[in-house]
């Protein structure tokens, strides 16, 4: 694991886990700071409630020296899953709400609220759930899962397993979202490591969290040991990563001496990449988008022009690459390595045609599936870009507390009130402030109770 997540971030994670943990008061402070458990994952803060234990995780078995865990949730709460279920299938985020007011770690619900809140835009109320969820998913690890030894599956086949994958992968879009790029680089490792099935597609967008983190080297030695078979340049957004990143490392090394010599030059992978994936380029072209005329002419050259995926399985591979890394085309060096690398393709052609027919069977082996094998995959789920939800279509969700269903008392020692999360209602949408307004760990103010209850009293 050290080959993966870098000596550095192996020893800090080693030396956090060996500290006793820190308690601190506030000054004047009429209610419970709690101080969650330091984690590896998020950094909890005060006014989070403490984890409930209602999940654990489960050694099933250990073979070929992998430890497979699942997680439990605690039999005391397990009707709590049958009364989800049931306000998911009626669409009532009311019952949801109420069972996150019991139960505030349900990683479902959180989860359902961090989509809620994403489609309408409320971008940090999304990840304080998804990160919530992280928080308590965490928690509840088996001592002998670290994320940092590399023998351990999770298998996304059990239902109790797939909320971490979900959020894992949810934070990881969250912390690109704000520039985290090296962050979401190390989520998109310990997603990968879960399953080696790799459910959620990691293997789809790790290439660009290196990019975007400078991780050049990084990208080239995994791309060479990653399952031992030395194949993931077959893979489009592999094709061109690793191109892009020799382009940097080749720029790096004019002024600096370097051992990288017998490699090949990025120009050579880049052609390499487009005679793999002629189709690729015309969605480049479309999508980032490139407007210089020269990519017409380019373009309508019978190569590229009527360049075929080949097989399904591809076709939606290329349509995730370019969801998730056309941003990358908008950088001028990088056009420019592109153009230079698709003349000297139609160059080659014109002297020898036989060079594409070699790489159209190549591609046709690699990709011989007549299946998506990658349909489970949204293209969309790769995108930055969400779709609003407006408040009209969130109110057919937000139905009476007919579904909610009677759920047995939770036993809290008495003791003062616990600090809430400030939240602020002006310029949102209020439908939203609505569902928020539910959740236990909210806070508006005095000012918004008191405007309540004088709406009470008219």
């Amino acid at each position: 694991m050290r080959r993966i997540f870098g000596s550095k971030v192996v020893d800090s994670f080693e030396n956090q886990r060996n500290m006793p943990s820190s308690s601190r008061q506030v000054r004047g402070a009429r209610r419970v700071v709690h101080n969650p458990r330091k984690t590896l994952l998020v950094s909890p803060p005060s006014y989070w409630p403490p984890w409930d234990k209602s999940i654990s995780m489960d050694l099933l078995e250990m073979k070929n020296g992998l430890n497979y865990f699942r997680y439990t949730y605690d039999p005391s709460v397990s009707h709590v899953q049958e009364l989800f279920e049931a306000a998911k299938a009626a669409n009532d985020l009311n019952a949801i709400a109420a069972i996150l007011g019991k139960y505030p770690y349900h990683p479902e619900s959180l989860l359902t609220f961090a989509e809620l809140f994403k489609y309408s835009g409320e971008h940090q109320s999304s990840a304080d759930a998804v990160e919530k969820c992280l928080f308590a998913l965490e928690c509840a690890w088996h001592p002998l899962f670290s994320p940092l030894q590399g023998n351990y599956q999770l298998k996304f086949s059990h239902d109790t397993n797939k909320p971490l994958f979900t959020a894992l992968f949810s934070h990881m879009k969250n912390l690109d979202r704000r520039g985290c790029h090296r962050s979401a680089l190390e989520v998109c490792k310990f997603l990968l490591s879960l399953d080696s099935d790799d459910p959620k597609g990691a293997l789809f967008c790790i290439d660009y969290f290196a990019l975007r983190s400078q991780q050049y080297k990084w990208l080239e030695q995994f791309a060479e040991e990653y399952q031992c078979d030395n194949s993931l340049w077959l893979f489009p957004n592999f094709s061109f990563s690793l191109a892009i990143a020799r382009f940097y490392l080749e720029r790096d090394a004019a002024s600096e001496c370097s051992d990288d010599a017998d490699k090949s030059t990025s120009l050579d992978l880049m052609k390499q990449a487009l005679m793999l994936h002629p189709m690729v380029l015309r969605k480049i072209v479309d999508k980032a988008p490139l407007k210089d005329s020269s990519w017409t002419q380019i373009l309508r050259n019978v190569f590229f022009g009527s360049a075929k995926p080949g097989s399904p399985s591809l076709e939606h591979m290329i349509n995730i690459y370019v969801e998730r890394h056309y941003i990358m085309w908008r950088f001028p060096e990088l056009q420019n390595l592109l153009k230079e690398a698709a003349l000297l393709v139609i160059e080659s052609l014109k002297q020898d045609n036989r060079e594409a027919q070699d790489w159209a069977c190549l591609r046709k082996e690699a990709f011989s599936s007549e299946k998506n094998e990658y349909s489970h995959l949204l293209v969309s789920d790769f995108s930055d870009t969400t779709p609003s939800l407006p408040p009209e279509e969130l109110r057919p969700f937000m139905v009476g507390p007919g579904m909610v269903h009677e759920m047995p008392p939770v036993e809290q020692e008495a003791g003062p009130e616990r600090l809430r999360a400030p939240r602020e209602v002006a310029g949102r949408n209020p439908a939203v402030v609505f569902l928020e307004s539910l959740l236990p760990w909210v806070d508006y103010g005095d000012n918004h109770h008191d405007a309540n209850n004088d709406n009470d009293d008219d």
